[in-house]
């Protein structure tokens, strides 16, 4: 017994070591995978901050498999199969492949990406985040089988080997550094909005080349508004009429959130991004956006004086509209909404008085949703109850040219009239191929 109680303590003593390895090895892995999950968790909320869903998801399709059509000034391009699927996705990537993909627009084969692919912004992405978004597209995304389709741009302007020196000249290398002299709130929000949030892409105007005029505040034109795609996308800076100059720091923040404040309704690409990714936001993070561009000063409007509310005028015109046309058409298919006041019933049906969509020089965004409607914006799930219908079967030309005319007028809008041929011209890009 003595003989056999001894043998068996050898053997416990052999065995323990490898008994207490096997639980170190388990308690490592387990928290070796809890913080790769964690890591995944973080790049799925990055990947809402870069709104990545909205371009990599076509309608009706899988999320991220690609093929959403896209509109340059060259031709329609469509956008790749960003899941982890190793023959039409991402699945061969390393992670240094992707930090190159997404923050120098070169793809693992060494072909270049177009740059409506917004790899400027996304440059000053941190290695931190671009490691967070590499562990969510690789281990939190469904892996779909679906090819890449070739863009419809003709030869030679299909080429991609002049995008290298497209990127010599315009793209900025290197992470977000803080500014000195600036909080923790401002310097998050100048690097969601200047990096993941690629607020320039839309916003600030575009030069000769294709290039944004600017990539931070320190060019004059960043975010000062720019027309992409038959949208008008708004003035961003702290212009009074046109930008966010009347806006609280509380009508941004619920703007950011839910797409419509006292002020204005979000349209167009807008309510994807509302949709899809500033919803989603923290609460902190939507605050240092805020804090971030009211801080930018006044840059672009139209030169007019302070808009002030004056309704006088207007309410004549509508007491007695057999005098002007766009009243007529007003009357008939817009008061109901949006008031003979102007106001509204913000935030659900968007004021005309004072928008500053309504007071921007460019008028695209008011023909294109007028003719277009926009989508519906989708918050916490519910769908907005009552969303811009489209007219264009409804009103001709002339009469849509009428009513703009009417609204940017109206309550001491002050803006320029709109022309027949302009509701022409959008109609026919926006309705070609419906």
């Amino acid at each position: 017994m003595k003989k056999m109680l001894k043998g068996l303590g050898a053997a416990l003593c052999v065995a323990l070591p490898f008994i207490a390895q096997a639980h170190a090895d388990a308690a490592t892995a387990s928290a070796t995978g809890a913080a790769d999950q964690t890591l995944v968790q973080r790049g799925a909320y990055l990947a809402q901050l870069g709104d990545c869903a909205a371009c990599h998801t076509a309608p009706k399709g899988k999320p991220f498999a690609g093929g959403l059509p896209m509109n340059t000034p060259m031709g329609r391009i469509y956008v790749t199969n960003i899941t982890p699927d190793a023959r039409t996705g991402i699945g061969g990537y390393t992670e240094a492949d992707f930090a190159r993909a997404l923050r120098e627009g070169v793809a693992k084969d060494g072909h270049n990406l177009y740059p409506a692919m917004p790899y400027p912004s996304y440059a000053k992405v941190d290695d931190d985040d671009v490691k967070a978004l590499y562990a969510f597209f690789m281990h939190g995304v469904a892996p779909v089988q679906q090819a890449n389709r070739e863009s419809d741009i003709k030869w030679p302007l299909n080429m991609r080997w002049p995008l290298m020196f497209w990127n010599m000249a315009f793209l900025e290398k290197g992470a977000y550094r803080d500014k000195p002299g600036k909080d923790v709130a401002w310097n998050r929000g100048a690097y969601l909005v200047q990096g993941l949030g690629h607020c320039g892409s839309c916003h600030t105007p575009r030069g000769v080349a294709f290039q944004e005029s600017a990539l931070d505040e320190s060019g004059s034109a960043f975010l000062s508004g720019a027309l992409l795609d038959g949208w008008f996308a708004s003035n961003l800076t702290g212009e009074h009429n046109t930008g966010l100059g009347r806006w609280s720091d509380e009508d941004l923040r619920t703007f950011l959130k839910t797409g419509a404040n006292r002020h204005a309704s979000a349209f167009g690409a807008m309510t994807s991004v509302i949709n899809n990714s500033t919803q989603a936001m923290s609460d902190q993070d939507v605050a240092a956006v805020s804090t971030y561009l009211k801080s930018l000063p006044p840059v672009g409007g139209t030169g007019a004086a302070a808009y002030t509310y004056d309704p006088q005028a207007t309410k004549v015109s509508l007491d007695r509209p057999a005098n002007d046309a766009g009243a007529r058409v007003y009357t008939a298919y817009c008061m109901h909404c949006h008031g003979v006041d102007g106001h509204g019933f913000a935030p659900m049906l968007a004021p005309l008085a004072g928008n500053p969509n309504v007071l921007a020089k460019d008028a695209s965004s008011l023909i294109n949703v007028t003719l277009n409607g926009t989508g519906d914006l989708v918050i916490d799930g519910v769908p907005s109850p009552f969303p811009m219908p489209g007219f264009a079967a409804v009103l001709d030309d002339q009469q849509i040219a009428d009513v703009l005319s009417f609204v940017r007028a109206g309550w001491n809008n002050g803006a320029p009239a709109v022309g027949a041929a302009e509701v022409a011209k959008l109609r026919q890009s926006t309705q070609a191929g419906r």
